[in-house]
């Protein structure tokens, strides 16, 4: 059902509701608003809204759509179990929330925080609107353990440098109550049945990439294995994370001390989101002025080999060819063919994140953007502009007997395969030059 139609397929209510707004928490367990939603005895409407305002920049079969779509179904079923139901709407929520107030007599409306930019900015608008209308705005922090004041320096001020940050992150931990996980009564949920909306209804296809389980049984695998692909000891946790099919709270309770290598990455997600947070220029330009100054080449050429995997440099395309075709992409690779990017080919790393963006099934705006600039030399606790990794040493190192490689490309072993694009040495020197005469003072 479109926004731009009115409410009568929508059943009404007589008394008075609270929502309960789905976001970036797609469970019942371990959702901190859902919970203290139900929890203030009110009648509660949960509501899922397709947001036109990010849907219209998404090609017709997304991926990341289709997961969110089977995922409601699943809560859909979930609630229906109760007695209740999910009210799922399309549109624009700035408009969507006016007419929800023509249609319900709301008293307060529940959701967990989203510390995205226009995230932010969104729930300001939404929050002062309710205002107007005596509606209160509870909002709840769920999808990290600790949000963007939570860990700072003793002056008060973020960290911008990982290490310090981690250290701070863990002692802070210890001090915490021990974790719980909330299993809510569904009892004063609303009793309503709603329509459901199709892919179709929100302008989407089915996509033929799907997103994977998450598994957690190789977790005391992982710092030993983690930088080898072929290996695959990947937790596939990345768009669960992203889309709160599970909660970090549970996620950290599964994490055992043997698990350090595996926490240190969540803590990087938060680091990230915090940086992000206090840092909003970083979504469309370099952390650190003093770089701002490089030459990239931005050959468009260039960018299409990247794109398509076909570079010549086997550890660079095998990962561009497993991102375009599953959506996932190993850590390990993604370092390298972002590095190749920004160095060997002097491509802004603007072009890489955004490509990213759009592939990835674990998108992440905070985290994506910090990795990009680590790789690139420009953001915060970069890699120093100077560290250039050699395609072919890391390839040796990780890959030597090229399992992953031949997963990919089939082609490796015959004359089909490319010769490299660059050659390697110039190319590091084209860079160093690059950067060296583009860096500006602070």
């Amino acid at each position: 059902m479109d926004i731009e139609t009115d409410f009568s397929e929508i059943p009404k209510y007589s008394g008075d509701i609270s929502i309960f707004w789905f976001r970036r928490d797609l469970r019942i367990e371990d959702n901190t608003a859902f919970t203290e939603a139900l929890r203030s005895k009110q009648t509660i409407l949960p509501i899922f809204i397709f947001d036109s305002c990010i849907l219209n920049e998404l090609p017709e079969n997304d991926a990341r759509v289709s997961f969110i779509h089977k995922t409601i179904l699943q809560l859909k079923k979930s609630l229906m179990d109760s007695g209740s139901d999910i009210l799922c709407i399309k549109g624009d929520p700035l408009v969507i929330w006016p007419k929800l107030m023509e249609h319900y007599t709301i008293k307060s409306v529940f959701t967990n925080k989203d510390y995205e930019p226009y995230a932010i900015d969104r729930d300001r608008k939404i929050k002062e609107l309710l205002k107007e209308n005596n509606i209160a705005f509870h909002g709840y922090k769920d999808q990290v353990i600790f949000e963007e004041n939570d860990i700072l320096k003793g002056n008060k001020e973020p960290y911008t440098v990982f290490t310090p940050y981690k250290n701070k992150w863990l002692d802070t931990f210890k001090d915490l109550a021990p974790l719980t996980i909330a299993n809510p009564n569904l009892n004063n949920l609303i009793k309503l049945t709603f329509p459901s909306l199709s892919l179709e209804d929100i302008g989407f296809k089915e996509s033929s990439i799907a997103v994977k389980d998450y598994n957690l049984s190789q977790l005391s695998q992982y710092g030993s294995k983690r930088d080898f692909p072929s290996a695959d000891v990947g937790s596939y946790l990345g768009p669960h994370l992203r889309f709160g099919t599970i909660g970090i709270r549970q996620l950290i309770q599964e994490t055992k001390e043997e698990d350090a290598v595996f926490l240190s990455e969540l803590i990087w997600r938060e680091f990230f989101m915090q940086i992000l947070y206090h840092f909003p220029h970083v979504v469309t330009e370099n952390f650190r002025p003093k770089y701002n100054g490089i030459q990239w080449r931005n050959n468009k050429e260039d960018f299409n080999l990247w794109c398509q995997g076909k570079t010549g440099y086997p550890m660079v395309d095998a990962g561009m060819r497993q991102l375009n075709k599953t959506g996932y992409m190993h850590n390990r690779v993604r370092m390298v063919t972002a590095g190749f990017l920004c160095k060997h080919l002097l491509i802004d790393w603007r072009w890489g994140e955004t490509y990213f963006a759009e592939k990835l099934l674990d998108y992440e705006l905070s985290s994506n953007n910090g990795n990009w600039q680590w790789a690139a030399g420009t953001g915060c606790d970069a890699a120093p502009y100077f560290r250039i990794f050699n395609p072919h040493s890391q390839l040796k190192k990780f890959d030597k007997d090229f399992h992953y490689i031949r997963k990919w490309i089939p082609e490796f072993d015959s004359l089909e395969y490319p010769a490299p694009m660059v050659d390697h040495k110039m190319a590091r020197e084209r860079a160093l030059e690059a950067y060296k005469s583009g860096i500006q003072n602070d």
